[in-house]
């Protein structure tokens, strides 16, 4: 019998009792659609090496990325600026496009696809959008409002429909997508919530938290089930 797919998830970076972390919310919903979740500190310098063992990858949430990486502006709000893992994920994300591994980017980690292949970021969301759609929490948390997909999507073909609310906890997004993206979902303020790249096997960046809501909400879970069943065709 072949072996499940097995699909990498970068972590946090090293917090001040030098631990790497991640939500346990990720894992679950990677095992729950079949998949051996195996997890990607910061700060690895043998990616070529690791990527010959993954099937597929998860970008995950976090802090926010270096305004200079995209030629953006330093902002008060910017938090959790992490240099190691910027730098890791970023070498990791051009990768793994080169080789079309299959690559599900969740919130920071849309971003990092974004940024990574020449996009640009929003430094603070209600600057830009204004403050009658919420995509966090005040004080910072999660938060729910509506997105609305492309109905000729690969995302909306995933989840099953193309209006939803799912869990939002953000304060960025992307502004000028990278070349080869399309933009498959968007709030009523115009925030880009999804981007897919049609020249790539299975590409799908989302900028809300779908791990969040997955192990009650089939059409997040569905999310997860695709990747790993993209990694399983890469695979054979």
């Amino acid at each position: 019998m072949k072996r499940p797919p097995i699909i990498g998830i970068t972590t946090y970076g090293r917090d001040e009792k030098q631990h790497f972390s991640l939500p346990a919310e990720y894992i679950d919903a990677v095992r729950r659609a079949g998949g051996i979740p195996v997890l990607l500190p910061p700060g690895e310098p043998q990616l070529a090496e690791l990527l010959k063992l993954l099937d597929g990858v998860i970008l995950s949430g976090g802090g926010d990325l270096d305004p200079t990486l995209y030629d953006g502006l330093h902002h008060e709000t910017i938090y959790t600026i992490d240099p190691e893992r910027d730098a890791t994920e970023i070498a990791l994300t051009r990768e793994l496009v080169s080789l079309e591994v299959p690559l599900l980017g969740i919130c920071r980690g849309a971003q990092v696809l974004n940024v990574a292949l020449g996009g640009t970021l929003i430094e603070h969301l209600p600057e830009v959008v204004g403050d009658e759609v919420s995509h966090r929490a005040s004080p910072p948390g999660a938060t729910q409002h509506p997105v609305t997909v492309e109905p000729t999507s690969r995302l909306a073909e995933i989840l099953g429909q193309t209006e939803l609310a799912p869990v939002s906890w953000h304060h960025q997004a992307v502004r000028r997508p990278a070349p080869g993206f399309k933009v498959v979902a968007q709030a009523d303020d115009g925030t880009i919530e999804a981007l897919e790249m049609p020249d790539h096997p299975w590409l799908i960046a989302l900028q809300w938290h779908p791990e969040m809501t997955a192990a009650d909400d089939p059409g997040q879970q569905r999310i997860f089930e695709a990747l790993v069943e993209a990694a399983r065709k890469r695979r054979r």
